[in-house]
């Protein structure tokens, strides 16, 4: 399977909250739901194509129990995610949780992701479990990045890519704006980063 990392970021890198003021107000952040004002009816749109390419969800301990909480409590049968969120096999990267009552869920460590990126099917995206996303980016793992981009910057909070790690390349494969200014990007993952040294044109 390819592993796909999606993301909702602003501007400036934040990736923390983006739904609302108290999805995630972990070190004292209280600008949560940055993205919410620019959503509309093509980011559904794209939001649940992406989903529906995934075999099973591969997510961090902290975004699987904020999940787990959440995701079983929706019940409007409209909802284009609650179906499928609910039904996927989820996989939990953890050295700490021993049981997993959002099912289907198997726990996994770290370095057992590879051998289960190994088996047949289509994607094991990663929904927000930022950390884990960013490691699997660094060891080589990761197949597709696809971010949604808000026109706004946060200026606080915890950023997507801001840990140490590997240099990598991407090679965009497509892009969109919304009618609300979102850019939905995706990219596939091209080796290390290139460098060079600017001559002129």
């Amino acid at each position: 399977m390819r592993i796909a990392l999606t993301e909702f970021v602003s501007l400036d890198g934040v990736s923390q909250g983006p739904g609302s003021p108290d999805e995630d107000t972990t070190g004292g952040f209280t600008r949560g739901g940055w993205l919410t004002p620019h959503l509309d009816g093509r980011f559904v749109e794209a939001a649940a194509h992406w989903l529906s390419l995934a075999d099973g969800l591969l997510l961090g301990r902290r975004t699987y129990e904020e999940f787990a909480a959440a995701w079983p409590q929706i019940t409007d049968p409209e909802d284009p995610f609650t179906e499928r969120m609910n039904g996927l096999p989820k996989y939990v990267v953890t050295d700490t949780l021993t049981d997993a009552p959002w099912q289907p869920a198997t726990l996994l460590r770290f370095d057992e992701v590879a051998a289960l990126k190994e088996r047949p099917g289509r994607e094991l995206q990663i929904h927000g479990s930022a950390r884990l996303g960013n490691a699997l980016l660094a060891a080589g793992l990761v197949d597709t990045v696809r971010l949604v981009v808000a026109p706004t910057v946060v200026g606080a909070g915890r950023r997507l890519l801001d840990h140490p790690g590997a240099a990598v390349g991407l090679r965009l494969v497509s892009h969109e704006a919304t009618t609300t200014g979102v850019l939905l990007l995706e990219y596939e993952t091209a080796g290390d980063a290139p460098t060079g040294t600017y001559t002129g044109v």
